[in-house]
């Protein structure tokens, strides 16, 4: 099992993280990964402790907000033209099909940063099978996810 904090109390960017292995495992994903992502800073360890010992009850208030937001972007993905994503499991992105606009994920998203200010990564970002899609995060407010959509829509509707 591999897990880490980013999520659940919001510290993404401080790369802090856990494995349980079994143990005949244990030794080798220990080599492997010592010289790798060993060593995290100090004050990311003590900000682990205090999210694991301090309350809980804003990771509910958390999950409640990103399930919304979830809802939200892949409901108003659906709806622009030449898009379709399916609701993702976990995290807060969302991985819509593309390929009905016939642009490619690259040229979108170059596009879409440059003349409507809608900041998305090309699905190509994570490998040559992400080509036609592109990643859209929705940790943000649902007032900013509605707005970054409505100017990818008045920008396909413009071209």
């Amino acid at each position: 099992m591999l897990d880490g904090w980013s999520k659940t109390y919001a510290m993404t960017g401080w790369r802090l993280g856990y494995a349980v292995w079994p143990s005949k495992l244990a030794e080798h994903a220990t080599r492997l990964a010592i010289n790798c992502h060993s060593c995290v800073n100090a004050p990311t360890q003590w900000a682990g402790v205090a999210a694991l010992q301090g309350p809980q009850t804003d990771i509910d208030t958390m999950m409640k907000a990103f399930n919304e937001r979830r809802r939200v972007i892949v409901s108003e993905l659906n709806q622009v033209e030449g898009f379709r994503c399916i609701e993702p499991g976990g995290a807060f992105y969302a991985f819509p099909n593309i390929e009905g606009t016939g642009m490619s994920a690259k040229a979108l998203q170059d596009k879409l940063l440059e003349e409507a200010g809608v900041a998305i990564i090309a699905g190509t970002s994570f490998g040559a099978h992400g080509e036609g899609y592109l990643r859209f995060s929705y940790a943000n407010s649902t007032e900013n996810i509605r707005e970054a959509i409505r100017r990818v829509r008045e920008f396909l509707g413009n071209r």
